[in-house]
């Protein structure tokens, strides 16, 4: 810690500190005693003042100048939080900081008090008065404090969400972008196919009978391997050229793709006579067309999935406190987080019928999911079984989220709910997430634990049925 000290008359000192307003009321010889513990300190602008993970074992006394602190493990996108003279920050007493979790450094010049914690037994006997100003003051800054983090943490929550969904709707709308760009080359071949084929009006209703018949009797192709496929699509290619058909090479694979056998064609061939080639062409395009919208329907559908999930775990205009089913919610946030989950973690559900429902904030509960079930799935490095349970016990409905992956280490466990701890490196997790749900879920007046071995961590959250009112 770099610092300077400074020089000032008593009289000035007293009345900087008398400006202070949980000092305001006190007498004067507390304020000197006070005074005579502490340490003038002076700092220049840009100076840090007290470095991220020191020990928190002093409180500061703004007497001139400010402050400006954030996590600078975290980077340069990190939260900002500033104070300014004249006011009380570091430890307070009664605070159970042992970590400073910032990096603070001095606004402008900057004179504070430096009074160590130490010392506070002593200072609470003299002044008790000032106990009942400082316990003000940290309720305060506890108050703004659980602010920032709800609001940093529904950020980073909806940074997850945001970047979950662009990945699960970016592939059923590049299917269905796909599919359009195919019914349009259809739409052209069709056309094609229409003027130049020489079928008569009598043979239509014969060859259209015939087709009908083939269509029903259609089954999807089922090729063992890519080789069996183009083994198939050369034989056709063979059949149209013996046929006479205009760049069979083109029409081959429409028919491997529609699974045609060779009694069906030579029974088209029969019907359809001197007009095969485009009338086939036709009637494959036809059966493509049936599959594009199949997919189509599968991927726009996929996306109002998608839709449907977000707006219900949000719970759109919807009332902040309603009536809320667990189990929706879980799998709302698993749709949500499926991109995360799908490349190597298996999900297991064991869901107890007929749960009741809970009287809760649904969005802020489906965040105490995320949270739980995103950790899980880091921690188990996409390789691993997650599993979530939920029944009742008592009066409470209990939700499980286990994972397999390595454990939370022993002698760090009783400390995973802490605001600002995190077991992830440096600029990989914020310690707030855990912080964030424990609030959520004591809020709802719920509980929250966790028992962790290596191979089986499993949280389990604790929801209320009826809430006290």
């Amino acid at each position: 810690m770099t610092e300077k000290s400074a020089e000032a008359s008593p009289e000035s000192l007293l009345a900087e500190l008398r400006n202070v307003p949980v000092f305001a009321q006190l007498e004067k010889a507390d304020l000197e005693w006070f005074i005579s513990q502490s340490e003038l300190r002076e700092f220049a602008s840009g100076e840090i003042v007290i470095r991220e993970g020191a020990n928190a074992d002093t409180m500061l006394v703004l007497l001139e100048g400010g402050l400006r602190g954030r996590r600078e493990s975290d980077g340069p996108d990190s939260p900002v939080i500033s104070v300014q003279a004249p006011t009380v920050t570091g430890l307070l007493p009664f605070s159970r900081l042992k970590v400073v979790p910032l990096t603070t450094r001095a606004l402008g010049r900057l004179r504070v008090f430096a009074f160590p914690a130490s010392m506070f037994p002593e200072m609470l006997q003299r002044m008790p008065e000032l106990a009942q100003g400082l316990v003000a003051l940290m309720t305060d800054r506890v108050r703004n404090y659980t602010v920032v983090g709800q609001q940093r943490d529904k950020l980073a929550a909806l940074g997850k969400l945001s970047a979950g969904l662009a990945h699960e709707l970016n592939n059923p709308s590049a299917a269905a972008r796909r599919s359009a760009a195919a019914l349009r080359d259809c739409l052209a071949r069709l056309r094609e196919a229409g003027s130049s084929s020489s079928i008569g009006p009598d043979d239509c209703a014969e060859l259209a009978k015939r087709e009908e018949e083939i269509r029903a009797a259609l089954k999807p192709a089922n090729y063992k391997d890519e080789f069996e496929r183009v083994e198939r699509e050369e034989a056709l290619q063979t059949w149209l050229e013996s046929h006479s058909v205009k760049d069979a090479w083109k029409l081959a694979p429409l028919l491997t793709d529609a699974n045609l056998t060779d009694a069906q064609l030579e029974s088209f061939a029969a019907a359809a006579g001197s007009a095969l080639g485009p009338e086939l062409t036709r009637f494959a395009t036809f059966l493509e067309m049936d599959r594009i919208a199949e997919e189509l329907e599968h991927s726009t559908s996929r996306i109002s999935d998608l839709i449907k999930a977000i707006k219900e775990y949000s719970y759109m205009d919807q009332a902040l406190v309603q009536e809320v089913d667990v189990i929706k919610g879980l799998e709302n946030t698993l749709t949500i987080m499926n991109h995360k989950l799908k490349r190597g973690i298996t999900v297991v559900r064991e869901y107890a019928p007929d749960l009741p429902k809970v009287m809760v904030n649904g969005s802020e509960l489906n965040q105490v999911w995320t949270n739980l079930i995103d950790n899980a799935a880091d921690a188990m490095k996409d390789n691993g079984t997650l599993r979530i349970r939920v029944a009742r016990e008592n009066e409470f409905v209990l939700v499980e989220i286990a994972d397999t992956g390595p454990g939370i280490p022993p002698e760090v466990k009783s400390r995973i709910f802490d605001p600002f701890f995190t077991t992830k490196p440096v600029g990989q997790g914020t310690g707030l997430g855990l912080d964030f749900v424990y609030r959520i879920v004591t809020g709802m007046q719920g509980n929250v634990s966790v028992n962790s071995i290596p191979g089986n961590t499993r949280f389990e959250v604790r929801i209320p049925i009826q809430v006290a009112r």
